[in-house]
This record gives C-alpha cells, sequence and structure tokens, in this order.
C-alpha cells in the first residue's frame, strides 16, 4: 500500500509543538511518555471539533449534507486517511464504534462454530475486555468458554513465541475456528509477526483476527498482503484521538461477497437507497456495510488533525524514529540500571514498538514506590499489575532527550 509522506527527513520529536503537552508539578511541561495509553493532543484539534459545532449551530440538519463532506459522508475521508496506517484499502476500513463493540461485532460475522471446530486461540494474559467479549461469544453459541477458550501462555522468558502459535495450529486446526490475537502484547509490549501468524493461521484454514490497539500508529502493518480477515483497534492511544474515541475496523476484501451473517444497522445499508428507508437490508460494499448507527460527528472530528500528523510524516519514518529512539533507551537503561531494573520488552527492534516494560529487580513493592515518584515529578507512564512500569516514547513529540530525562530521573528517585 502507498505511504503518503510530504516530509524528507523526520527526528523524533520534531512535531512536539504541534501538540498540547500537559504540565509537571513545577508549572513546567510534564514528560509525557504514556501515548500506549492516551496520546497528547494535537494543538489543532479544538479547531476541527469547533467547526462541526459551528455547522450545528449555523445548518442543523442540512449540516449532514453542506460542503465539501457533510455528515453523511463524514467517515469516508477519515479511512482514507487510516488506510495507508493499516496497508489496507480505503473499502476495507471504517472506523466506528469503540474496540470491544468492534470484536463483538467481527465476532458475529466471523465466529462460525461447529461441535467439531469451535475453539477460539490468544494469548495468556491478553486484555481483559477481549477475553470477556470472546467468552461471550463462545457461550453466546451454546459452547463452553472454561473449554473452547485457548490461552497460549508465555514461556520462561515471559514472552509469546510465533512458533508455538505454529505447532498448536498444526496439531488443533481442524478443532479451532478463530484466532484473535494482538499486534503488540499490551502488558509487554511485544510486537508480533503478523504475517507468519497469518499464513499459520491461512494453512490451518483458521479465520484470524487481529486486535491492534497497540499496533497502529507504532508500528507497519500490512492487513491486505497479509490477508487477514478483520482486525479491530482504538484511536485514543497513538493515533491521539482523545478518550473514548472512535474506533477503527478492517475487514478484508475477500469477504466483500461472502453471505456471513452479520449485526446489521441502517448506516450499514448502501448509500444510495438508505435514505429511502427500505425495510430489507442492501450492505454497503466493504467495511461500511457493518456499520450500525450513524457515527459520533463530535467525536470523530478529533481523528483527522491526528491523521494529518501521520499523513506528513509517514508511518515508516516514524517507526525509524522510534526504533532508534527505544533502542536508545533500553541501551542507556542497561548501561546505567541494569544492576536494578529489567526490560521485559523483547530488545531485538522488530520485536519491539514504542513502549518498554520495565520491573524493578527489588519487586513490586519498590517498583511501585518508584513508579508514583517518577509521577510526582512530572513524569507520565503508566502502573499495570503486577509489578510493571510501561514508558512509551511517542516520535510524534518525544525525543532521545526525554529518554535521557527519563533515566537521569529513575536513578535519582530510586526508594
Amino acid at each position: 500500500m502507498t505511504e503518503f509522506s510530504t516530509r524528507h527527513d523526520f527526528e523524533a520529536g520534531d512535531l512536539r509543538d504541534r501538540f498540547r503537552i500537559p504540565l509537571g508539578p513545577d508549572g513546567e511541561d510534564c514528560l509525557y511518555l504514556c501515548g500506549n495509553s492516551l496520546g497528547l493532543q494535537p494543538a489543532s484539534t479544538s479547531d476541527a471539533v469547533n467547526a462541526e459545532l459551528e455547522r450545528w449551530g449555523r445548518l442543523g440538519v442540512a449540516g449532514h449534507f453542506d460542503g465539501p463532506v457533510g455528515w453523511m459522508d463524514f467517515h469516508r475521508p477519515i479511512a482514507d486517511a487510516l488506510a495507508p496506517l493499516v496497508g489496507a484499502q480505503a473499502n476495507e476500513v471504517v472506523a466506528m464504534n469503540a474496540l470491544t463493540v468492534n470484536i463483538h461485532l467481527m465476532m458475529a460475522s466471523f465466529y462460525r462454530p461447529t461441535a467439531e471446530r469451535r475453539r477460539v486461540l490468544m494469548e495468556k494474559g491478553a486484555f481483559p475486555s477481549d477475553r470477556h467479549a470472546v467468552i461471550s461469544q463462545i457461550e453466546l453459541h451454546g459452547y463452553s468458554g472454561a473449554e473452547d477458550l485457548v490461552e497460549l501462555a508465555p514461556r520462561r522468558d515471559g514472552l509469546l513465541h510465533e512458533e508455538d502459535l505454529e505447532d498448536y495450529l498444526e496439531r488443533y486446526g481442524d478443532q479451532t475456528a478463530l484466532v484473535l490475537w494482538p499486534g503488540v502484547q499490551y502488558a509487554t509490549g511485544q510486537v508480533f509477526d503478523m504475517e507468519r501468524i497469518s499464513r499459520a493461521c491461512r494453512r490451518a484454514g483458521v479465520t484470524l483476527g487481529l486486535d491492534l490497539a497497540h499496533a497502529v500508529g507504532n508500528v507497519p502493518v500490512q492487513l491486505h498482503d497479509w490477508g487477514v480477515d478483520f482486525a479491530v483497534w482504538c484511536s485514543y492511544k497513538y493515533l491521539n484521538a482523545g478518550p473514548g474515541a472512535v474506533a477503527g475496523c478492517f475487514i478484508h476484501d475477500k469477504h466483500v461477497n461472502d453471505e456471513m451473517p452479520r449485526l446489521s444497522g441502517w448506516w450499514g445499508h448502501e448509500r444510495a437507497t438508505r435514505m429511502k428507508m427500505p425495510p430489507d437490508f442492501i450492505p454497503s460494499r466493504g467495511a461500511d456495510g457493518w456499520q450500525i448507527s450513524n457515527p459520533p460527528i463530535l467525536s470523530l472530528a478529533t481523528l483527522p488533525p491526528s491523521l494529518e500528523l501521520f499523513g506528513e510524516v509517514g508511518i515508516d519514518r516514524l517507526r525509524a524514529a522510534s526504533t532508534a529512539m527505544t533502542g536508545h533507551l533500553a541501551t542507556k537503561i542497561n548501561e546505567e540500571l541494569g544492576d536494578r531494573l529489567d526490560i521485559v520488552t523483547p530488545l531485538e527492534p522488530h520485536r519491539r514498538g514504542c513502549q518498554l516494560s520495565i520491573r524493578v529487580r527489588e519487586g513490586q513493592q519498590q517498583g511501585r514506590a518508584l513508579f508514583e515518584r517518577l509521577e510526582a515529578h512530572g513524569i507520565i507512564g503508566d502502573w499495570r499489575e503486577p509489578d510493571i512500569i510501561r514508558v512509551a516514547p511517542a516520535p510524534l513529540y518525544n525525543s532521545i532527550a526525554d529518554c535521557d530525562r527519563l533515566v537521569s530521573a529513575m536513578a535519582k528517585l530510586f526508594p
């Protein structure tokens, strides 16, 4: 897929002045390393939302059709901008709902269990919402979550290995209906070889869905070329669209003409006849056909300001800057604090993204104390139970100097 970019050079942090940085306790900009949880607000976001408020106030219902892009088609340019980030055709992508809602919608179509083939394979330690959704879908079909959810465990190194997934599918693929797998594991920050996983699923004849919550805007993804069946993601992390932002969904074009079931709603009806209010559902072609309700325009308006920045730089340049930055941070931690800290995230560049997950060797209590001291000094990461400090320097607004500042602060603030 084509990557759109207007920049020929880029270094981490070059677009920092295009974001609003929260202030720390000293009244100065905090050191924000939490883009893996909630990205910073682009400076132009408030103008984008206010423009839709103004359109509503000026036009009322006519805003659905006013201007070059009325609310009727407001989601389409957003899909055009999202498609290069996930390696998709524009018709394969839609911005809608929230991530877990989209998991349910996708499983309603793609999880078609039979008595012989009903298992769902996911990673042990998955984000809880994914697990909740999978178990509820299994049980909605009359099967047992305890028996039919299979969770692949990490090895002794604390990481998951693609060859273990391949081995499982070689042995039990004929009993497996669906693999739901992350692009990046939320707790460890491990990046998976998604193309390899897709090949393994195709060999076994198993449907593959990817949760890209921690991958989109972080690492390059080529969903169409890899043949992934569906993918879902949120937009409030690296895509910087704000708390509870409208999520995204990918459905491969190979499924467009499949007569698969779906949970239908009027906004998924073909655009040409939607407003004629026909009783029978005719789905829009592509991912648009999985929409249910008209999108929340004010929430959706927060996405374009960030996507414009991604389009300006390009995901490949962002990835190169990110790899250099996290490599620098990992080296500094190991050289200066290696006797006190362990980096959980794989150190190989292709197996890590923006996030490094760190453990304090003295244990959970000391780790929590360090995290709280960093927070009190205006250094914002996040804590994941039982004992992980996650820091995620995002290349749009973080720099190598930020990484040096973090390591220096950790050295001074150890309890």
